[in-house]
């Protein structure tokens, strides 16, 4: 959640980039603090439930959360590739998702 933060901070704040986003079939809409952490928030909660379930039910939980997690993270990728509203805001948006991704595969699974 603060990586993701922390790039918004330098795009909009700093930078002064107008983050806007349609969700698919959505209307475009100002992406502020509180949609970057929460979404951060959400997709960290559900990794982590995800990887107890697994560690509890598979022989590799790591290497299978990690297929997974690569997985949702390409997937995640369509939504500011597709809803982005002007190339900065495409660009920060993805750069929001590859950090967060980033930093849960990297650090989820580690205990």
């Amino acid at each position: 959640m603060l990586a993701a933060l922390a790039v918004w901070v330098l795009a909009v704040p700093i930078a002064g980039i107008d983050l806007a986003a349609a969700p698919i079939g959505g209307v475009v809409a100002p992406v502020g603090p509180v949609a970057v952490a929460a979404g951060p928030l959400f997709a960290g909660l559900s990794g982590w439930a995800l990887l107890a379930l697994l560690e509890r039910r598979t022989a590799r939980p790591r290497r299978t959360w990690t297929v997974v997690a690569v997985a949702v993270l390409a997937l995640s990728l369509v939504n500011p590739l597709v809803g982005g509203m002007g190339a900065a805001s495409v660009l920060t948006l993805v750069t929001m998702h590859l950090v967060t991704g980033a930093v849960l595969i990297a650090l989820l699974p580690r205990r």
